[in-house]
This record gives structure tokens, sequence and C-alpha cells, in this order.
């Protein structure tokens, strides 16, 4: 039987030395694999000196690292290099598994990924709109589109995962581990629901505390109030959506939680400095995938 699977795969061979002694990008996909002959050795692999990056989307997978097997499910990721003891597979008691993966290879990549390994192991757990992960969907967009052509751009790319990675488990995942439990409820459910017309009572009931010390206990430890947080996180999310040339500013405003695009307009001047039109039209604003705000 002819294994069935859908996928979007791309590879990348670059000359310079910058590839070499810093991060390349060796290959970049998404794929579904529902059959159980999907398996990849690590002690037969060619890509000699390659890191691999595979994050689990859909389904349910397996990888064998010595004489441990871990179940890889939605949210799980594994970190290995070429050639090493592991294999991973679609396991018998699974019908799918759905996973974005970067292969990277470099001097500087070898040196991130050791310290990624040794500090969090080779299985990594990550929602899906983390930093790392919007990465890989924002090259996989790339390469769909544009396309990668050349050896700067791809070795930039590459270096750019490892640093949203050393972020990710250094200091954003760590922040969020330590925030009071109201806290980190109220910025969860921000994060999911910014493009919704959510309220600051709609906030203040997810985090089980009464609103006076809701509000205390949210800007003692955010150093602003919820509702600026929020503002933030949908300026934030404007930013991406503003690339997009076909989406007019109402439309933006709606998939940001606004329903006045006038009032959207007000809110991103006042964080940014100049309206969304301005920044979108005006050439003097270097356009960028994200803008960092000072949360």
């Amino acid at each position: 039987m002819k294994e069935k699977f859908f996928h979007s795969t791309y590879g990348f061979r670059f000359k310079g030395e910058q590839l070499e002694r810093v991060a390349g990008l060796l290959s970049l996909g998404k794929e579904v694999r529902t059959e159980h002959s999907y398996r990849w050795d690590g002690r037969e692999r060619k890509e000699k000196g390659a890191i691999v990056f595979q994050y689990t989307l859909n389904g349910q997978g397996a990888i064998t690292i010595g004489d441990k097997t871990t179940t890889l499910t939605k949210g799980h990721a594994f970190f290995v290099k070429l050639p090493s003891d592991h294999c991973y597979y679609l396991p018998k008691e699974s019908d799918l598994w759905e996973f974005a993966y970067i292969t990277l290879y470099g001097q500087e990549a070898q040196t991130y990924y050791e310290k990624i390994v040794a500090k969090h192991g080779p299985i990594l757990t990550l929602p899906t709109d983390s930093t790392p992960i919007k990465h890989i969907f924002r090259l996989l967009e790339k390469a769909e589109t544009t396309g990668i052509s050349q050896g700067y751009e791809a070795s930039g790319y590459a270096y750019s995962f490892l640093m949203e990675c050393m972020s990710y488990f250094e200091h954003e995942k760590e922040r969020k581990e330590n925030l009071p439990i109201a806290v980190a409820k109220a910025i969860t459910f921000m994060e999911k629901n910014y493009a919704t017309d959510i309220t600051l009572d709609h906030i203040v009931e997810v985090s089980g505390l009464s609103k006076y010390h809701f509000n205390r206990l949210f800007k003692r430890t955010m150093e602003e109030p919820p509702i600026q947080y929020l503002a933030k996180i949908r300026v934030h999310h404007a930013m991406e959506l503003l690339q997009q040339k076909e989406l007019s500013m109402e439309e933006i405003a709606r998939k940001v939680g606004y329903t006045n695009g006038n009032y959207f307009s007000k809110v991103f001047k006042n964080i940014i400095g100049v309206t969304p039109s301005n920044y979108r039209n005006t050439q003097s604003y270097m356009p960028v995938d994200r803008l960092f705000i000072d949360y």
C-alpha cells in the first residue's frame, strides 16, 4: 500500500563561510504522516553536524533516545543532532502525526543547541503561539510565497530561530512559570482572546479575584494595568496584519478586538507613536515581522 502523507518541505543548499561558522538552514517543513513505515534512525542519517528541531502539532509520534522512549503529543518538541543514538517514528498506537520541523547546522548553532539541551533536555514543551514555533511558521510562509534565495538570508533566519529558543526557555517561559496564578491565568486569557471584545470584567472573572485585588496584583507584577497590557498584545498582532496590504484598517481593527477603527488607530498611535496608516505607508519605517514592545 502506498504511504499516504501530506507535506510542504523545503531544502536549502547555500554557500558561505557564515553558514558553517554561525548558523545555516538545511531544511524546513510541515508534514502529516499516517503510515507506520515513517521512521528516521539518527544513527544512519548522513547530515553530519546537523540539528533537528521537530514540533508536534496534532496526533501522536514517538522518539527513542538511547534506551528511553517518549510519546510526543501536541505541544511536544524534540531537539537532536545528527548523527546520534535516536529514532523517531509513527508508533503503532497512533494513526496520525502532524508536525513542523527545522534543520540547522553551523558552529554557533551547535553551541546553542548544546546549551538548550544541557539545561532543558532534548524533549521540550512549547505552546503553539510561542515565539520559536511562530518563527517556523513565518519561515514556511516565506518559503512558500517569496522564497529564501541566498545564504545570508538563510543564515539570519537560522540564527534568529536559535535566539527565539534561548529567549523563550531562559526568560519568557521562566517568567510565566513564576507569575502569580491569578496573573498567569489573566495573561493566558488575554493572549487567547485578544481578537474578541473582552473587557476588564471578563479578565477579572478568569483571575478568580475581586476587581480591586486583581488590579493591584496585576499592576504590581506587570508594572502596568491589565487593559494597557491587553492593548499591547493587540497592537503587537496588528503590526503583523499591517503587512497585509489588502486588509483595511477597519478589518485589522476587528481582527485584533476593536469594533471601532478610529479607536484602534488612537490606541496604536499612543503605543507606537504613529498611526497604523502612517506606519504602513511611510517608507522611513522599516517593515518588520515582529515589533518588540516593552510589556
